[in-house]
């Protein structure tokens, strides 16, 4: 393996491990669907925004981090996605936008548009905004309809790299059924999570309108939490089903950058088998939300934390599978040697190497993350 090839692992690694801290986050987006069905009064409403309008910035910068980080390491990816897919994204980054504000102002005296609207604000971005991150990152799956020519920046006749080849610009990405079932899976990992951050929080408060939310959102998560594990059993099992595609390493046209794309069926799952160790991240990260929630149906016990580590490392292990192994991770449907691999899409040698230096520092960021995670939880 040459060191450039084990930058472009290492830096896959990231930005995955940075898509799975994103998921767990969406905790506070599920908390925000709880405004509506959940908290019967005004009391209660201001607990919950109260105990996630301390957290909401977090996710926030870690959609934007996870962003900056796949533009610097993959930023032919990024131009491909982010540019061609564009209402999709678009829409992801509006409904995180109208968040933003919405803690702010809905409290306001004789603000404007009136408390309900900043509530159907926040329950955009918890429902419309957790599907359709789902459905995003399910394209590293299913692909996109988009065609490559690094050629065009040296003929002059155009400087535009990869194009969209409909008009729906992402739009399409929506209706198809397997982006929808992680959209949905995403949306009910976010709720549930954010049933457990609620019950966790409120149990520590004293007051009737705390000890009501905890008791509601226990009950709940019965059925959220049962939910979620039922779809996301269905997404593992169509994603292990799913053909995928792979350069071609052994072909004498493979230059270290661009080589044949062949279809492998059932790819996913081979790599799953094959790299024993993204195999045993992804089993203790399921039996780690399973055993979660168990404990917090039966026992009526917070695992909010246990739960969430385990959406971490078992979204951590699947971004690993679809990107490793010399795998394809967003192929064109339009032309499939057209499809962005680790090897054709990721910056130079020079630019991952000084990012991997930078990336020293990533530790230090997490402690101080964890700082201000705690302190604010404590107020």
């Amino acid at each position: 393996m040459t060191t450039y090839h084990f930058l472009q692992l290492y830096w896959w690694a990231i930005v995955s491990l940075l898509g799975a801290v994103l998921v767990f986050l969406t905790f506070v987006q599920g908390g925000q669907t709880l405004l509506w069905g959940t908290a019967k009064n005004e009391d209660e409403k201001r607990i919950l925004l109260t105990i996630f309008g301390h957290k909401w910035e977090l996710t926030f910068t870690t959609l934007v981090t996870f962003g900056g980080a796949a533009f610097a390491s993959f930023p032919l990816f990024y131009s491909t996605s982010f540019g061609g897919a564009y209402w999709l994204w678009i829409l992801i980054l509006l409904s995180f936008v109208i968040q933003s504000f919405s803690y702010e102002f809905r409290s306001k005296e004789r603000n404007l548009l009136g408390k309900k609207t900043y509530e159907t604000f926040l329950m955009i971005n918890g429902i419309v905004g957790t599907i359709l991150l789902g459905v995003a990152v399910a394209t590293f799956i299913s692909g996109g309809n988009y065609a490559m020519d690094k050629m065009n920046i040296t003929t002059g006749s155009s400087n535009i790299i990869s194009y969209w080849t409909n008009n729906y610009r992402g739009l399409e990405l929506i209706f198809k059924p397997f982006n929808l079932l992680l959209g949905v899976v995403v949306f009910l990992a976010a709720r549930t999570l954010g049933l457990l951050f609620t019950f966790n929080q409120c149990s520590k408060m004293e007051g009737d309108a705390a000890k009501n939310l905890a008791d509601r959102a226990l009950s709940k998560v019965k059925v959220t939490g049962t939910g979620f594990v039922l779809f996301f059993v269905a997404f593992v099992v169509c994603l292990f089903l799913t053909t995928g595609y792979r350069v071609d390493t052994a072909s004498d046209s493979f230059n270290g950058i661009n080589g044949p794309i062949v279809a492998e069926k059932y790819a996913y799952l081979h790599n799953m088998l094959n790299q024993w160790w993204i195999a045993a991240i992804f089993l203790v990260g399921v039996v780690l939300v399973l055993a979660a929630l168990i404990r917090t149906m039966f026992k009526e016990k917070s695992s909010f934390y246990l739960t969430g580590l385990g959406v971490v490392m078992a979204v951590f292990a699947i971004l690993l599978t679809v990107g490793f192994a010399d795998m394809a991770y967003f192929h064109s449907l339009y032309d499939i040697n057209s499809s962005l691999t680790l090897y054709n899409s990721s910056s130079s040698l020079y630019t991952l190497r000084t990012m991997a230096w930078v990336s020293l520092a990533v530790p230090f960021v997490i402690l101080y993350i964890a700082y201000v995670w705690r302190k604010m939880t404590q107020k």
